[in-house]
């Protein structure tokens, strides 16, 4: 189905990232961080790969979970839906993704995903049986709706996987992290919402099996900002609506030899390095679980295009390819290209 992708994806902006004004927490929290050295990314270590995301980049995380579930063992998402939820249909995902006023016909999702790895297109779907999943939705996340998410847990748990649902939380549609700058309810830049709670131990005790308390002190490792176009499928992120620059947090003992495990963490809408600059890779509170628990952690980058004007991950099929969602897909593979690299 051809839409008219300027217009549409314009009225999906608006519609997924309307900006509320909302107070910011009296005191926010200000981390330690790490001035980006430039780079390449190198082989590591790596004993396991997972992925992490929020609103698109939840989407993301999910295409990449299900399309390489061989290779990657378990997702956290925040504030998103079930697998191809938009179909490669930009209403779909106005109107049955974020509103949920059209069904997000999951039974057909579950049915595309066996059809798919049955032809190879997507990783076999026993992979993700017993995979740890943790997903996050807010009750004031008026974007996303409960309803939404809710779908994505079912067809997690249609396949086996071992999901943990955090549903209580008053966030509105955001990452939730105590190093946030607004308020828990907000629904405004830079989306890095404060509810008090520390989400990143609770997602990363599920993914990894346990977890060690973060380094509240000065950060140990490199934050490495290296070239996106190196492991573009194209050789040019930004015809990808990629920026070129990417992060990659790498602890010392991980630069060292020591075994680590690799977070791909995917930022959403209006939360790239082009529009809040390295505010998400900052104050995700990922950088002080990795110094403490050998964790590398991947910050590829979107950013905005004509047919993407506020630098959301590709999971409604605005590049103008119906393969997005499976192996082959442009942004899929150039992040596998970055996770190739790093894991040997």
């Amino acid at each position: 189905m051809k839409t008219p992708l300027k217009a549409t994806t314009t009225v999906l902006a608006a519609v997924l990232l309307l900006i509320l004004t909302t107070a910011a927490p009296a005191q926010a929290a200000t981390p330690s961080t790490k001035a980006p050295v430039s780079g390449s990314l190198r082989a590591y270590n790596v004993s396991g790969v997972y992925v992490a995301g929020v609103s698109s980049g939840g989407y993301m995380a999910t295409q990449l979970h299900v399309a390489y579930s061989s290779r990657i063992r378990g997702a956290a998402i925040f504030a998103a839906g079930p697998y191809y939820c938009a179909q490669n249909n930009v209403s779909q995902a106005i109107y049955g993704c974020g509103d949920n006023q059209y069904p997000t016909n999951l039974s057909a999702l579950e049915t595309y995903t066996r059809t798919w790895a049955s032809y190879g297109w997507v990783d076999p779907v026993g992979n993700l049986s017993g995979d740890p999943v943790y997903v996050f939705h807010g009750t004031n996340d008026n974007t996303v709706k409960k309803s939404v998410t809710d779908d994505l847990v079912r067809y997690y748990q249609h396949f086996g996987a071992g999901v943990q649902y955090d549903s209580a939380s008053s966030a509105g549609h955001a990452w939730v992290s105590p190093y946030g700058t607004v308020g828990c309810t907000a629904m405004a830049s830079p989306f890095l919402n404060n509810c008090g709670t520390d989400p990143q131990n609770t997602l990363l005790r599920k993914l990894l099996g346990s977890v060690s308390a973060p380094n509240t002190g000065p950060l140990g490792g490199t934050l490495i900002r290296f070239s996106q176009s190196t492991h573009a499928v194209n050789g040019w992120a930004p015809g990808l609506s990629m920026d070129d620059n990417g992060f990659a947090y790498v602890p010392s003992s991980c630069a060292a030899g020591q075994s680590c495990r690799l977070l791909v963490a995917l930022h959403g809408c209006l939360q790239g390095y082009g529009k809040i600059g390295t505010a998400f890779v900052d104050r995700a509170n990922l950088n002080q679980y990795a110094d403490t628990n050998n964790l590398i952690v991947l910050y590829p980058q979107a950013s905005t295009s004509a047919s993407n004007p506020n630098g959301c991950w590709d999971w409604w099929g605005y590049l103008g390819a119906t393969n997005y969602p499976i192996k082959g897909g442009a942004q899929v593979e150039t992040i596998m290209n970055m996770v190739r690299r790093l894991d040997g």
